[in-house]
């Protein structure tokens, strides 16, 4: 006969376990949700002046752009990033300010796979930006998403070409060191939110051989958080100016 007692005892024991494990199972989602807070990256570009007075527009088409989480590489050995022989008062070249360009291809689309730890991001349609066009303190805005929150070592454009056009009409000739991504050392934060701006400041520096490099301007590159509230900004920014 079987004993009522050791019944209730099982039938107990089963009630206790799902109802533990409807527990657990709702704080992993809730544990999920909060894990899925995100804010927002504005990415813009501007040109700080270096050589950009010889040019009737230099036009730069931007693709996406890469970012390095905590942990990530940037791919950048922090070797000299101009081989050519630079200019009397050109700016120096070897990574020392800590912004190069990387040595990898700017045709690998970094994802999850990617071995460093970065995360690309594609826009919807390349950006065109016109430097000369972006000059004393002008900006332009290129891209603008929503990111899980977190801390970002670097960010990196994904610059598909560059067009000058020098002030006599010729055609000018503006290399990217190993036609790579440029890096932009600065850390930032995507907060919940806030709308993060990084404006990544670059320009053509003469080289020798009458070409021009496109190089990252450390000094330049600025960081703001404006907080939001139901997606409107309100009144509190934080500005953090990064000079490398």
């Amino acid at each position: 006969m079987t004993d009522p007692t050791s019944s209730l005892d099982a039938l107990d024991r089963r009630t206790y376990l799902q109802a533990t494990g409807a527990a657990a199972l709702g704080a992993a989602g809730l544990a999920g949700c909060v894990g899925r807070a995100t804010g927002t990256l504005a990415t813009a570009v501007t040109d700080q002046p270096a050589d950009i007075g010889d040019f009737e527009s230099l036009v730069v088409t931007v693709e996406g752009i890469w970012l390095g989480p905590e942990g990530a590489e940037s791919g950048a050995d922090g070797n000299a990033t101009d081989e050519g022989n630079a200019t009397d008062g050109e700016a120096p070249t070897d990574g020392a300010d800590g912004n190069e360009t990387d040595d990898g291809d700017d045709g690998d689309e970094a994802g999850d796979g990617d071995p460093s730890g970065r995360e690309y991001h594609e826009f919807d349609e390349p950006q065109d930006a016109d430097l000369v066009q972006l000059q004393n303190g002008e900006t332009q805005l290129i891209d603008e998403r929503e990111l899980s929150v977190g801390t970002y070592r670097f960010l990196q454009l994904d610059i598909s070409g560059v067009e000058g056009t020098l002030e006599g009409g010729d055609e000018a000739q503006v290399d990217r060191p190993g036609n790579a991504p440029l890096t932009f050392n600065a850390e930032f934060d995507v907060r919940e939110n806030t709308r993060t701006v990084f404006t990544a400041d670059f320009a053509p520096v003469r080289r020798g051989n009458g070409r021009y490099l496109l190089r990252p301007v450390p000094s330049g590159i600025e960081v703001d958080y404006v907080e939001t509230n139901g997606g409107e900004s309100d009144d509190n920014n934080e500005s953090a100016d990064e000079t490398g």
